[in-house]
């Protein structure tokens, strides 16, 4: 689904994924990565984990489920429910498919909306079990490094708030127990290929709620709510910068117990649902 560009903005949305494959700014600049052969994704939907468990398996009641990295929501269709000019709707539940890798009762729902010269995105996860759902659900976007003139080095991210705490890494994709520290300055992460030499940075707890990628010619910026944790990616030599709100982060290192017990998910009552979003506003 393409939206034409309206207060500033434009998308396309597809059904398979949910998945935000263009954003064009008022000058129909393109503001996200092409899916090219680094990488075939734009803006994969994260759910119903995020990152990796231990030997991609998903422990419950004794026994063992099948779950590859960031879950199975990115590869699966969703349905229309409502489509506009401005916004559109769509949604997936579990299924026999779903329940053989994911032995829980779910419903899950993307909304996307032009307004405000600014891109919504909403996430709203429901169980529809009768057993807690232990889930986690993630954004993400990959937006073009450069996003217009100068080289990956002329650009940088500021926070809204001043970010101290220290950063993980992932070994083999699992959080690694060791904290590191973060090479940002006050509020300014200036960018360098070489940051994502080792992995994604994976802040367990940032203070900022939006930040700023900004560059001598283009900028945007990312807003979210609901999500805690926030991961920043580049797959070495590509052309994208990742920045992913997420609730919930990979397995640590040594976790390998039953799922709901892993650090990070949210725990949903029968009947209830969580209700996330992030933006993002040219500038």
């Amino acid at each position: 689904m393409t939206h034409d560009i309206q207060d500033g903005i434009a998308a396309t949305i597809r059904a398979e994924g949910a998945e935000l494959c263009s954003l064009r700014d008022a000058s129909g600049r393109e503001l996200m990565w092409d899916a090219g052969p680094a990488w075939p994704r734009h803006s994969p939907v994260l759910f119903p984990i995020v990152g990796a468990l231990r030997g991609d398996r998903l422990l419950h009641d004794g026994r063992s489920y099948p779950m590859t990295k960031h879950g199975f929501a990115r590869d699966r269709r969703f349905t229309w429910l409502a489509r506009d000019a401005a916004s559109c709707r769509l949604a997936q539940e579990d299924d026999d498919a779903t329940r053989a890798v994911f032995p829980f009762a779910f419903r899950l729902e993307l909304s996307y909306q032009v307004q405000g010269g600014a891109l919504h995105v909403g996430y709203n996860v429901v169980n529809t079990g009768s057993v807690t759902l232990p889930a986690s659900v993630g954004a993400h976007p990959a937006f073009r490094w450069p996003l217009a003139g100068g080289t990956h080095r002329d650009y940088r991210i500021e926070f809204a708030d001043d970010e101290a705490a220290p950063i993980r890494r992932l070994d083999d994709g699992l959080i690694r127990p060791d904290p590191l520290p973060f090479p940002v300055q006050g509020r300014t992460l200036p960018l360098d290929p070489a940051l994502f030499e080792d992995d994604a940075i994976i802040m367990l707890h940032p203070r900022s709620r939006s930040l700023r990628f900004l560059g001598p010619d283009a900028g945007i910026e990312v807003a979210w709510s609901g999500f805690e944790q926030l991961g920043i990616w580049q797959k070495p030599g590509a052309g994208f910068l990742c920045i992913e709100p997420w609730r919930g982060y990979a397995s640590p290192a040594d976790f390998d117990a039953e799922f709901a017990t892993k650090p990070g998910l949210m725990l949903i009552p029968p009947g209830e649902a969580r209700t996330l979003g992030w933006s993002v506003r040219p500038l």
